[in-house]
């Protein structure tokens, strides 16, 4: 008889265990709209993909480059932005113009930062375009581009200003001071939804 009432007991402890793990398990795990799942990584994805197409076609058609060289001299700053960079929306540039239609009108909003390294040799950043702070679900894509001496800065209309990089005061310092090389720097793209 005792041998069963401990059984019982055994039996009753080890499912009071069971479900209070159960309990704790279903507490810690709670489901959320801003939960991760497969179509959230879906989205997340695509948006990469949408990312790393853009700047791979600006950078093959020029349109990358000519954003980057779109710098005002007397302002020390690309043409009517903030120290910030465009706050309000992309550069008015052909990049631009593709970002916006790209992502902006499909309610994706976006961070373009250059990366370039100074004269001691310490990586900087500059925003290009600063829309906000990106979610935990942003994507990333960057580009490499190398800039030339002779590379003409631009005037607001986007045409070709007289003064080159070699002749112009330009954020990003001269990595080649003897070569036709001025220097190479990294375009990061941050993507998110709204």
């Amino acid at each position: 008889m005792d041998r069963a009432q401990a059984h019982t007991l055994e039996a009753i402890t080890a499912s009071l265990i069971l479900v209070s793990s159960l309990v704790f398990a279903l507490q810690v795990t709670a489901v959320t709209p801003l939960t991760g799942s497969t179509s959230s990584q879906h989205i997340e994805n695509q948006q990469a993909a949408a990312a790393e197409g853009v700047l791979a076609a600006a950078a093959d058609n020029g349109t990358l480059e000519r954003t980057l060289l779109y710098w005002n001299e007397s302002a020390d700053n690309w043409h009517d932005a903030t120290a910030d960079g465009y706050v309000q929306g992309p550069p008015p540039t052909a990049f631009g113009d593709t970002l916006k239609r790209t992502f902006l009108d499909r309610g994706i909003v976006f961070d373009l930062t250059l990366y370039y390294i100074d004269g001691d040799g310490d990586r900087q950043r500059q925003s290009i375009v600063d829309l906000g702070q990106p979610s935990d679900h942003a994507s990333t894509a960057s580009r490499i581009v190398t800039l030339a001496d002779d590379d003409p800065l631009r005037e607001p209309d986007g045409s070709p200003a007289s003064a080159t990089l070699s002749n112009a005061s330009y954020l990003v310092p001269d990595a080649d001071p003897d070569g036709a090389l001025y220097s190479v720097v990294e375009v990061e793209l941050v993507v998110w939804r709204m």
